[in-house]
């Protein structure tokens, strides 16, 4: 008996090392250039913190050309460094937090951030880590994270030493904090935030700290710039007047443009860890978070630990084949799709509610961060099928936002809604997620949500011109982005007229099936493309069919142009067709947003456009050749590693289901395209709670030179079609894509 227990123990082992190899893959440098606007700092699965290098204000020269770029703390050919920061953004196009700045330094103290910043070397990042060498210093900083608190090594040489914290530098659009040194070893205080894409300016929130440090301070103080002109201190003039430096201040400091700072005077090269305890309701909650999670914990300790988390998440899918770079782009993927949402109640379980931020409590997760217009499309579909668990408490988050707010959410951003982006895209997650067999939620209550985001007519946050919209069954140029709202809604309809059929309300499936057509009414026969009107019902002119890409203003679209929008009426791909006059004309018509460089691969109402070949039999061969190409181009082992902004987690999770050889693509419904996918095995583990299968298997065979589908198999049975149901794949299924000899 012994000894099988033995035996078992070594295989047990086995397993966690192998499954341990995985987070080797992962690459956290991808997507930190080219506008991907990730960043490479120490983050726990899901976590409140990050803990980030910080280089996007200091010097600039020809190197930094990014530095413009401020939605995230760092871009990959930057090179001076200011600070590590605690609360960041993964994945966004718009700048908002990156605040809570710690600096180690050597000499004397200098509280001047383009001063004291520094060039860096030696970087490392990994799954829960990240390291450097400070140049100017020569000081080794280490970072990892828990969930709500970033852990910092820093190993000082021989001499006098520093650790500054900055409260005046961030990405965020609003100003102001407190700190306090509590003792020679601990700091509390709080920074102001919020503003996301300059929209709101009236919802800023707090985000709490506490922090400590493994060694006392031979001296402490704090700094705070003041203002001035002509010799006399104004709050409203820039901070062009003296630092104002306390040392030994132990009482509360406010302002814009403050911090703190500890010194050491090292013997001989000492290390220090820094813990820091974040909190989005108060500075106890962040002192009991620190405690919580770190203990008595080492750096070394809690890396493990977080890079074990990373391990066993990563492990939920193993690919077999392919290159080591095509292993590398697919866990970096992965890891980006878990990073947002993220974990904003603290370890008690409070959070700050929704428009009120009144202290509430829940007993499960309570997440943010939901990017609906971009995550909708592929994003939450993939956690459904991964990780249904956490799609579940991410949907249970939804209705308490619904509950605290009496709305869905739209851009959500730790219990502010930003409005960011157009439509009612919250829905058609919800639909999505009950409608592949996840229903441990009050469905009812969801149903009743989206239905009212989708009929009242006055004060609707959620649908802008909701009311000429039931009128008419568009938009008109009275609205921003007629035509692709006008799109944006009618997706929305459709979930409801779906999830209203799954429960038997049949004059609500009628009426939402309906209104979700209504894109017919902007269909311009002669261009075959979608126009917008003017509200007398007459075509918008002069009406360019190009203008609107690259962020150009256009009227009728929104972050696009009519090409990159024509086929964006998932729901209605067989009723396009007919719009277009047949199968060969909307081939043709696809073909041409390609052939003309139309395609635009870095934003979201064309992403699905590759897969959409498979509509037209005989044709699917356009999709496995266009995929490939799209993988090869835009996806690569390096900071450029992304089309573009990353749209927390969206661009990673088309390449994840691209690089599987499925794609969900019809958000709402419960199936997925096929094409072939890059790896020879794909082997998913399913969730038991809420599968009855154990694994779904892709596997790959015939000849991998030309990557072209023969047949198709299912459990060893010919599959005659390009599309599969969620739930034949789910109950324990293989699919077999055989290529052609």
């Amino acid at each position: 008996m012994r000894v099988k227990l033995c035996i078992l123990f070594l295989l047990g082992n086995q397993l966690i090392i192998n499954a341990q190899q995985l987070v080797d893959y992962v690459n956290p440098f991808i997507g930190t250039s080219n506008f991907g606007a990730t960043n490479p700092g120490a983050i726990a699965p899901r976590g409140m913190v990050s803990v980030s290098p910080f280089n996007v204000s200091g010097k600039q020269n020809s190197l930094e050309k990014d530095s413009r770029w401020l939605s995230n703390p760092y871009v990959n050919e930057n090179t001076f460094l200011t600070g590590f920061s605690h609360v960041n953004l993964s994945g966004v196009g718009c700048p908002d937090l990156g605040v809570i700045l710690f600096m180690p330094t050597t000499g004397a103290l200098e509280t001047n951030h383009l001063k004291y910043g520094s060039t860096y070397t030696n970087e490392i990042a990994k799954a829960g880590y990240y390291s450097t060498i400070l140049k100017k210093y020569n000081i080794k900083v280490e970072t990892t994270a828990t969930t709500r608190t970033g852990v910092s090594k820093y190993t000082f040489p021989k001499g006098e030493s520093n650790i500054l914290l900055n409260l005046g530098l961030g990405l965020t659009n609003e100003q102001g904090a407190s700190v306090k040194v509590v003792s020679s070893t601990e700091i509390e205080g709080v920074r102001t935030v919020g503003s996301f894409c300059y929209y709101k300016p009236e919802e800023a929130y707090p985000v709490y700290f506490v922090a400590k440090f493994s060694k006392p301070a031979d001296d402490f103080g704090v700094w705070k710039k003041t203002r001035k002109y002509k010799g006399v201190e104004a709050k409203w003039m820039p901070y062009n007047g003296k630092t104002r430096i306390k040392k030994g201040y132990k009482k509360e400091v406010i302002g814009d443009s403050i911090g703190t700072y500890f010194k050491y005077n090292f013997l001989k090269p000492t290390e220090v860890e820094v813990k820091v305890g974040v909190s989005y309701v108060s500075i106890e909650n962040a002192r009991e978070n620190l405690e919580k999670e770190t203990q008595n914990l080492s750096f070394n300790d809690i890396y493990k630990s977080t890079s074990f988390e990373w391990n066993s998440l990563l492990s939920k899918i193993k690919v077999e084949g392919g290159t080591k770079d095509d292993k590398t782009i697919f866990y970096t993927a992965l890891y980006h799709t878990l990073i947002h949402p993220n974990t904003l109640n603290d370890f008690n379980g409070e959070y700050p509610g929704m428009t009120t931020r009144q202290t509430l409590k829940t007993e499960g997760t309570r997440f943010t961060v939901f990017s609906f217009w971009d995550t909708y499309r592929n994003l939450h579909s993939l956690m459904s099928l991964v990780y249904p668990k956490q799609q579940s408490n991410m949907v249970k988050s939804m209705l308490d936002i619904y509950d605290e707010s009496g709305w869905l959410p739209k851009w959500e951003l730790n219990s502010t809604e930003t409005t960011t982006m157009v439509g009612d895209p919250a829905g058609i997650v919800l639909t999505d997620t009950y409608l592949k067999g996840i229903k441990d939620f009050d469905i009812e209550k969801a149903y009743n949500a989206m239905h009212k985001s989708a009929t009242v007519l006055e004060n609707n946050p959620l649908r802008p011109g909701i009311n000429e919209y039931v009128k008419t069954g568009y938009l008109t140029t009275k609205n921003i982005g007629s035509v692709s709202t006008t799109q944006e809604y009618n997706i929305g309809d459709y979930s409801i007229a779906l999830l209203a059929k799954s429960l038997g309300k049949k004059e609500d499936y009628k009426r939402f099936l309906k209104q979700s057509l209504t894109y017919r009414n902007l269909f311009d026969k002669d261009l075959k493309l979608l126009r917008p009107k003017n509200p007398d019902g007459s075509w918008y002119e002069p009406f360019n069919p190009l203008k609107g890409a690259d962020f150009e203003k256009s009227i009728g679209f929104i972050e696009g142009n009519a090409w990159q929008y024509a086929f964006m009426v998932s729901h209605d791909i067989r009723g396009l067709i007919k719009l277009m006059g047949g199968k060969k004309s909307f081939i043709n018509q696809l073909q041409k947003v390609f052939d003309k460089d139309q395609f635009d691969m870095a934003n979201e109402p064309d992403i699905g456009y590759p897969f959409l070949f498979n509509y037209v039999k005989g044709e699917e061969w356009r999709s496995q050749q266009k995929v490939k190409e799209l993988i090869s181009k835009y996806f690569k082992n390096s900071p450029d590693g992304l089309p573009g902004n990353d749209d927390t987690g969206t661009m990673s999770a088309w390449l994840i289901y691209s690089m599987m050889g499925i794609y969900p693509i019809s958000p709402g419904e419960p199936f997925y395209t096929i094409t072939t996918p890059v790896f020879d095995k794909v082997t998913i583990e399913l969730d038991k709670d809420y599968y009855t299968g154990n694994q779904l298997i892709i596997t790959k065979t015939g000849n991998k030179k030309d990557g072209f589908i023969n047949k198709i198999k299912v459990n060893n049975k010919i599959h005659k079609e390009y599309f599969i149901d969620h739930k034949d794949l789910v109950n324990g299924a293989t699919l077999n894509i055989i290529l052609k000899e």
